[in-house]
């Protein structure tokens, strides 16, 4: 076991020194991102597969899976609306809704790009891929339980083709590793005012801890199963065919903010 698990964490390691090689970019495209609109990065429930030379082939696009607190209890955020603000093109109003446990919270907020930038070298030629920075601000109806704000920061990876067209990055989508709308930021009750740590992304999560022990996906540490996970461990474990796996699997897919 010691052998796995110092494998699995070479591999981490690894992924990790690639991304953070790949991130020496352009940062001159802060001034252009005012014309395009991300809104469809953050809100879409199909995505392009941009791996595939099949044009127009779609996906689905991910929940996002999150934690909240030291103990890592599970956290839900799913956006509903995102528009784009005329007068500010870099900011963007959010509209959506967060849960923990089965206490479910609408929110309104902002989001500001505030660092953007094209990598210099693309892992699929026919696109230019980039990212983008923004600072996040929601605050969750006051007149909901436990109810609060959350700040923090988002980082989106896109990919635009020959013609100027935006998508969502899925290049690469299978390997090692793959994530997008990362946020790492807190939550801060109105009423308690105690701040806990609170973040999440597409695929994996963002400073985690030992939360994720999946080296090639993200995995569940069983110490931390009870704290909101057990469906989602059990949805995604390898026996994908049991009866017990699809149920989960079916409990996983279901739209909770509607």
């Amino acid at each position: 076991m010691k052998a796995i698990k110092l494998s699995a964490l070479f591999l981490l390691l690894v992924c990790s020194i690639k991304i953070k090689a790949q991130q020496v970019a352009h940062t001159d495209f802060v001034a252009s991102t005012a014309k395009y609109d991300f809104s469809k990065i953050w809100v879409s429930d199909s995505i392009a597969d941009l791996d595939e030379e099949i044009e127009n082939k779609k996906i689905k696009a991910a929940e996002a899976i999150g934690f909240i607190g030291d103990n890592y209890q599970r956290f839900y955020i799913h956006l509903i609306s995102v528009i784009k603000d005329i007068e500010k093109p870099n900011e963007y109003f959010a509209y959506g809704k967060t849960m923990v446990k089965n206490n479910i919270c609408s929110f309104q907020g902002k989001i500001k790009i505030t660092e953007a930038g094209f990598y210099k070298e693309s892992d699929k030629p026919k696109f230019k891929q980039g990212f983008i920075v923004a600072d996040i601000l929601f605050f969750e109806d006051q007149k909901s339980i436990s109810a609060g704000s959350i700040k923090g920061k988002l980082t989106t990876h896109f990919a635009l083709d020959a013609k100027g067209n935006m998508f969502y990055d899925t290049i690469n989508m299978m390997a090692d590793g793959f994530s997008n709308n990362e946020f790492v930021g807190a939550w801060t009750g109105y009423k308690s005012k105690i701040t806990k740590k609170c973040n999440w992304g597409d695929y994996r999560i963002p400073g985690c801890g030992d939360l994720d022990i999946g080296a090639g996906e993200f995995s569940v540490n069983e110490k931390y199963l009870k704290n909101g996970w057990e469906n989602y461990q059990l949805a995604y474990a390898h026996n994908y065919n049991s009866p017990e796996s699809k149920i989960a699997f079916k409990k996983e897919s279901e739209k909770w903010w509607k």
